[in-house]
């Protein structure tokens, strides 16, 4: 635990975003490789993943994988005060879930379970994946589509959680639907041919009719998009698209077009059909932003996820396994900082400072029923998370272990706190243990327990109507290119030194 800890910490303070995750990546396939994991660097095609193999002689392989991509705009230290981490501005990246918890829990439980089957001499291996730029569905549905799923037992995914009712429990039926994302590219490099006229005088060239260019598609686009939103979301069930602004100008005198501006939008929705018919809105506005202000515009596939598919046998084998460990403990320092953390903000230190259920399991299906209460009989899944890839091609269950959340105090705490106790040691290792040791326990079951390990396996076959290929199986939907090349958020050096992408100027702005 004090290893895991202070790698908790290390990731945490890289803080590095969508698909620039550089040094955590690095540092992922440096620990594996010391602990005797045959490493594979950029997988997929991806430069910051890897995927990571052990093998104790024949026998079934068990998946399980890290994230540890943070987000921009989030940057925060641990501590019980609101400060960027050293030398850093608010802009940069921060983590938010935690994704550095995340990832080091699982560390955590692949190595202790490789630990037990060297030990006991336990048959099977292990596939470890580092997956980049979750916060955008980045890479599973790349790595799905090239197989670096395919051949398992089993995988056993989890993530630090909080939002009641599923914290301390597994996924039951409703599982996280589709996810798709795209960037719109607008590019004006024939300005001249914007407002052209038969016969028309050569004017001079500050006089001329001009291109509006590629900010003005940009806008119209943004506009457009958010006016039609209401049309193309249905109002129920937690439907959602979101827009960032990733590229904008390159104009470099006051009477030229901006020559290139990028949108990205993110959509999180129940079906693959309903993303399709949002995609076609969405083309629709681009082509019509293009077309007004003398641009062009390409679409660049983000991501293309898949909708999960449930498997009861896992979840019931990892909610044994959550029994057994218990739920997170925060008594001790935990409170202390808690305390402190309120006494700062002004507020009266609470004895429990604490949301009580995240001590607390809660069995999958009364988890379920809850869940269900604000949902659609028809909606089959809710919200989104790119595991639900790895769902098609292996038995899986998601699990949720209670990441530390402040009680109500009378007013919302301001989001930095989430983000500051995802950091602390005293706050996310009890997390952390737990979900490791939830981890081990599980992946040990399905090595040693045949019969379990086959009961997961045939409802997968049933549900996909033979599995890998069946008749009721979705196929991958990633049909395109990891999209690496783009003006993603980052850390810079200049002569100026490190910094975030944005220069920090002053800390407090």
């Amino acid at each position: 635990m004090p290893e895991l800890s202070d790698w908790c910490a290390t990731i945490f303070d890289h803080g590095e975003t969508a698909w620039r995750e550089y040094r955590s990546a690095a540092w992922y396939v440096e620990r594996l490789r010391a602990e005797g994991f045959t490493v594979e660097e950029g997988s997929g095609g991806m430069p910051t993943a890897f995927c990571a193999e052990w093998s104790n002689g024949d026998g079934p392989v068990i998946g399980m994988y890290a994230e540890y991509d943070a987000v921009p705009g989030n940057c925060q230290a641990a501590d019980t005060m609101r400060r960027p981490r050293d030398g850093l501005g608010y802009q940069a990246g921060g983590h938010t879930d935690p994704h550095s918890a995340l990832g080091i829990s699982s560390l955590g439980g692949l190595l202790a379970t490789k630990t037990a089957m060297e030990a006991h001499g336990i048959k099977g291996g292990l596939r470890y994946t580092g997956e980049p730029a979750e916060k955008v569905r980045g890479s599973k549905p790349i790595h799905a589509a090239k197989g670096y799923y395919d051949g398992l037992a089993a995988m056993l995914s989890f993530h630090p959680f909080y939002m009641l009712p599923m914290c301390n429990t597994v996924r039951w039926d409703t599982h996280c639907g589709a996810a798709y994302s795209m960037i719109y590219r607008f590019i004006c490099d024939e300005p001249e041919t914007w407002g052209v006229s038969d016969g028309a005088p050569i004017p001079q060239s500050h006089s001329a009719v001009r291109a509006p260019g590629a900010s003005e598609a940009l806008m119209m686009m943004f506009q457009t998009s958010k006016q039609l939103r209401e049309a193309m979301l249905p109002h129920q069930g937690g439907w959602s698209i979101s827009e960032a602004v990733l590229t904008a100008g390159q104009a470099t005198a006051d009477n030229l077009p901006a020559g290139l501006a990028e949108i990205q939008y993110m959509m999180r929705v129940p079906t693959v059909e309903m993303g399709e018919q949002i995609t076609a809105v969405l083309d629709r506005n681009a082509e019509a932003a293009a077309m007004m202000t003398g641009c062009r515009v390409e679409r660049h596939w983000v991501c293309k996820s898949r909708p999960g598919l449930a498997n009861h046998a896992m979840a019931g084998l990892v909610w044994e396994a959550m029994q057994e460990v218990g739920a997170p403990d925060w008594s001790g320092e935990p409170v202390r900082r808690a305390q402190e953390i309120q006494r700062n903000l002004g507020l009266e230190p609470m004895e429990a400072p604490f949301i009580p259920e995240l001590s607390q399991l809660i069995p999958p299906e009364e988890a379920e029923a809850i869940l269900r209460r604000d949902l659609p009989p028809s909606q089959l899944n809710s919200t989104s998370d790119d595991y639900t890839d790895m769902t098609w091609h292996a038995p899986t269950a998601r699990f949720y272990v209670a990441r530390p959340a402040l009680a109500s105090a009378g007013r919302p705490y301001p989001a930095w706190v989430m983000n500051a106790m995802g950091g602390m040691p005293a706050m996310i290792d009890p997390m952390t243990k737990v979900a490791a040791k939830v981890l081990t326990l599980s992946a040990l079951r399905l090595l040693e327990d045949k019969a379990a390990r086959e009961a997961a396996m045939d409802e997968f076959k049933t549900r996909t109507g033979g599995g890998v290929g069946g008749e009721n199986w979705m196929a991958p939907l990633c049909d395109y290119e990891p999209p690496i090349h783009f003006r993603w958020p980052e850390y810079v050096t200049t002569a100026r030194g490190r910094d975030w992408w944005i220069p920090a100027g002053n800390p407090e702005a």
